[in-house]
């Protein structure tokens, strides 16, 4: 066997080697990179996380202010974390969408050419997308405080709360990231998306305290999951303390995590 046809083959083993734990993080913050630069080259991708916190944060609490708590500054404790869980969890819809966008337009073939681990082209846009989330949560807590909302857990609890919804947002963005690689369309996987979510966001606790609802949707509303978010922010920005809404709202999105994010790798391998 020539020097060529061995040098040929060690190249070859070498681009075809398993990457390490190292390369896997280091090629996802590259991919992470890339995202950010796409959005930055592309400023309607911050349209969604810049103006629905101020818009809905304006509109909610002079629409539903006073017939709820019979004026704006006393709804603003209620309304400002329901907000936050709303936008965040909104916002992580887009993942799916943009994921579905590149790989019709083939951009993972390409990847899936090179040397590089399997996760990092799913987990690279999604570590990009915690600066949507963490712009989304400030922006609408920024509102809040024009408005006149002044939360009793200080910035400690602020920080908390925004930190939570933006795990949250991250971990739900995982089944969204897998409704991008099995559906047919960017405009299916926000169709589908929008029919999840937005049914889990409005029947909750976001913009009404659950006991004024109707006994059966009160039993839905108390056990679901955006309600237990919901309840932990309030519980972190208006009063500082960690609550078991907290833990709950932690487990459920590790649970989240821990099935979307080998399944969404799964079935993008074999889509590609």
């Amino acid at each position: 066997m020539s020097h060529a046809t061995i040098g040929a083959e060690a190249a070859f083993a070498r681009t075809h080697a398993r990457p390490t734990a190292a390369d896997t993080v280091t090629q996802t913050f590259a991919m992470a990179w890339r995202a950010l630069k796409k959005m930055r080259r592309n400023p309607e991708q911050f349209f969604d996380v810049a103006l629905q916190p101020l818009l809905f944060t304006w509109m909610f609490a002079y629409v539903f202010g006073g017939a709820i708590s019979g004026d704006v500054h006393s709804y603003l404790p209620l309304l400002i974390p329901g907000i936050v869980a709303q936008t965040v969890l909104t916002t992580s819809m887009a993942t799916g969408v943009q994921l579905r966008e590149d790989m019709d337009k083939g951009v993972f073939d390409r990847f899936r050419s090179l040397p590089m681990s399997r996760v990092a082209p799913l987990a690279g846009p999604m570590v990009a997308d915690l600066v949507r989330y963490l712009i989304a949560a400030v922006l609408t807590y920024l509102m809040g405080l024009a408005l006149g909302y002044r939360p009793g857990g200080g910035v400690a609890g602020v920080v908390g709360a925004v930190a939570l919804a933006v795990f949250t947002g991250w971990s739900i963005a995982w089944a969204f990231t897998w409704i991008g690689t099995i559906a047919r369309s960017a405009r299916s996987v926000q169709g589908i998306s929008m029919m999840i979510l937005f049914p889990l966001t409005f029947l909750s606790n976001a913009f009404v305290p659950a006991d004024t609802l109707p006994g059966w949707l009160e039993t839905f509303t108390k056990v679901n999951p955006v309600s237990h978010l919901v309840s932990a922010t309030r519980d972190l920005a208006n009063n500082g303390t960690i609550t078991g809404q907290v833990g709950w709202t932690l487990l459920t999105s590790l649970v989240v995590i821990a099935v979307f994010l080998p399944l969404s790798v799964l079935t993008y391998r074999r889509r590609l």
